[in-house]
């Protein structure tokens, strides 16, 4: 199997439902428990051996790449890809990085937080040909389900997604491992010049091309709005006391600590 050591992270959206009224919010920058959001993200990156990170950016492009180079560490080779449509969906977004990328690929959301165990179980179990979607069947523990990326499977065979599936066993985390022919699903998938990923995932489920990874009992947690905020920084207190977890120590604000 050829080595996961690329990622493609997803920021170009403009963050609405944290923002508030404060017109310099960057949600990449935010800060859970002392320390921007985004280095959680490059932390587990690095952690699972990741050697160069993709990230697609959009509003406010400038202002964020200059901030986000400022927190990469020397060891992470960073590029920046401009999505200019970055008001439509997520599909687009991702579409951006189809001539940066020509191997499989790590890919994540940068406002979702993961416990390391997550990225390195998809990555050990992903199928390089294959669209690898870590799921979680922990239904019970997600904190707005109805809002929820929902996923029915057949095994590991993803045969439905979508977020108003009234019929689904687990949740998509919003961690993938792709092949580059994701681009081309992508392409198929658009409405309009517009698609999201879940229309790409979709495609791909029909062709058979996409499959689950369940991550046990793994913790993860998007944040969406100040309340999905609230609980991920009681849940990754609580994580970081139980499990003590190592984030990178980097040198850089990425490789600091969270403080409680």
């Amino acid at each position: 199997m050829t080595p996961i050591s690329e990622a493609v992270i997803l920021m170009a959206g403009l963050g609405s439902r944290l923002r508030g009224s404060d017109e310099t919010f960057l949600k990449p920058l935010m800060p859970v428990l002392g320390r921007p959001l985004i280095c959680y993200t490059i932390g587990a990156l690095i952690h699972a051996g990741i050697k160069k990170a993709n990230f697609v950016v959009g509003y406010e492009s400038e202002r964020a790449i200059a901030q986000v180079k400022k927190l990469i560490p020397s060891e992470l080779e960073a590029c920046f890809i401009e999505n200019h449509e970055w008001t439509k969906q997520n599909g687009i977004s991702l579409l951006a990085a189809a001539d940066h990328v020509v191997t499989p690929f790590l890919l994540t959301m940068s406002d979702h937080l993961f416990d390391n165990a997550v990225v390195d179980l998809l990555i050990k179990s992903a199928d390089p040909n294959f669209l690898n979607v870590a799921v979680d069947r922990k239904r019970d523990s997600i904190f707005d389900l109805d809002d929820a990326m929902k996923v029915k499977t057949r095994g590991s065979q993803i045969v439905a997604i979508g977020k108003n599936l009234r019929d689904y066993d687990a949740i998509d985390t919003g961690l993938f491992v792709c092949p580059p022919e994701i681009f081309e699903y992508l392409e198929q998938a658009k409405q309009n010049g517009d698609c999201s990923l879940a229309d790409g995932v979709r495609l791909m489920a029909a062709a058979e091309k996409a499959r689950a990874v369940d991550i046990g009992d793994a913790w993860w947690q998007d944040i969406d709005t100040p309340e999905m905020l609230a609980c991920a920084e009681t849940q990754l207190r609580s994580w970081l006391a139980r499990r003590d977890i190592a984030l990178a120590h980097t040198g850089s604000d990425c490789g600091n600590r969270a403080e409680n």
